[in-house]
């Protein structure tokens, strides 16, 4: 089974804070829509629910404290599924679909299973609270079935196919316009082949063959829907992946260094891969740098330095020229580094202006730039969402 990343914002929130996250994550949702507005409403009452608990003292009392942090537990595992159908792949979450919807049927039997354990209905009667028996019993009776939708079964059928034709190609084309409304079909295949390979390099860390061939067959996906579909000849290089261009034609191949013989420093790479503005295509990692941009610099700090800067070191330095109002000097030293480490143009006076201007935002393209590349430095594991 799948499994996916657990979101960074979601540590330290209690299950009311992480019922309204589910919610509010559901909204967004590219793939398995129904099924996440379907979690998102069960959530919901339980989210009512626990609102009208926290109001009392019951949530402080011994016998509710260990099913409700069981219940925290299930909808962490809950915004992690819903979420995954925000940022993750469409052809690889419509490929997994069946996995998927198995997985919204189970996170939410955790969900209901941790609520009967917690003693309500006695709590009920001794604190005489009103209409919290109405909302239980809302609750269990809300046991929708979870199931891939007939347009998505369409789409998996055609994904898994080893050759697909030109109805084939329009039914993938109008299966990513619905998820990329606001995307041309050759930028909506941009941005699925920037995540594929981010779920490439993923598998290929976690020593998942079974995976990297799933996920490398989805790749070809992308590349015979190019061909089959003449039209939409891709001009440019794609954003966030490895590939090579053959007659006009985007190819994918394993990897940037492996295929194309490039290394770190080779001088025909000698622009940025990410722009610097492009933060907006990765919400969640802007987000956690606006917040906490000590995580960010930390983590490229630790890849460009080659592990020879801890974490630890590197949040604690920002910290003390972060004292002195120096903390820009820093993190622009370290972009220096990492545009020597791939020859990229620009100078020392640049990367200043950059981090004083737009801080966050050169931390998100400095960390974009380096999983583009499939760059890990010598670190043993590489965790996208660390």
């Amino acid at each position: 089974m799948a499994s996916f990343p657990h979101p960074p914002s979601s540590s330290g929130v209690d299950a009311l804070g992480l019922a309204n996250m589910i919610v509010s994550s559901a909204r967004n949702a590219k793939t398995h829509r129904n099924n996440c507005e379907q979690l998102a409403e069960h959530v919901r009452l339980i989210g009512n629910l626990l609102e009208k608990l926290k109001s009392t003292d019951l949530m402080k009392l011994p016998a509710t404290k260990e099913p409700l942090d069981g219940l925290e537990d299930a909808l962490r595992k809950a915004l992690e599924l819903v979420e995954s159908c925000r940022e993750r792949s469409c052809l690889y979450m419509l490929a997994t679909g069946w996995n998927v919807v198995y997985q919204f049927r189970q996170v939410q039997a955790e969900i209901d299973r941790y609520l009967r354990l917690v003693p309500l209905i006695s709590l009920v009667h001794e604190f005489r609270m009103q209409n919290l028996k109405e909302r239980l019993q809302a609750i269990e009776e809300d046991q929708k079935e979870y199931t891939l939708e007939e347009e998505d079964m369409e789409a998996q059928n055609v994904i898994l196919k080893p050759d697909r034709t030109k109805k084939d190609a329009n039914i993938l084309q109008n299966s990513l316009s619905r998820r990329y409304p606001e995307l041309e079909f050759d930028e909506a295949l941009q941005q699925e082949k920037e995540k594929l390979n981010v779920e490439l390099l993923r598998s290929r860390t976690n020593n998942d063959p079974d995976q990297c061939r799933v996920i490398e067959h989805l790749i070809d996906v992308t590349e015979s829907v190019v061909n089959v579909l003449p039209s939409k000849k891709i001009q440019k290089l794609l954003v966030n992946e490895p590939t090579y261009v053959i007659s006009g034609y985007v190819n994918n191949a394993k990897s940037t260094f492996e295929v194309t013989g490039l290394k770190p420093g080779d001088p025909s790479q000698s622009e940025w891969q990410t722009d610097l503005f492009d933060c907006c295509g990765e919400p969640c990692l802007s987000l956690k740098t606006c917040v906490y941009p000590c995580g960010t610099f930390s983590w490229i700090a630790n890849k460009v330095s080659k592990g020879q800067i801890p974490r630890e070191r590197a949040t604690n330095d920002l910290m003390a020229y972060s004292l002195f109002g120096s903390c820009c000097c820093y993190t622009s030293c370290v972009r220096k580094k990492q545009r020597e480490l791939f020859n990229i143009e620009g100078n020392l006076w640049d990367d200043f202006l950059t981090h004083l201007m737009c801080c966050c935002c050169a931390l998100v393209q400095e960390r974009r730039e380096l999983e583009i590349r499939g760059f890990d430095g010598r670190c043993t594991t590489v965790d996208y969402f660390c």
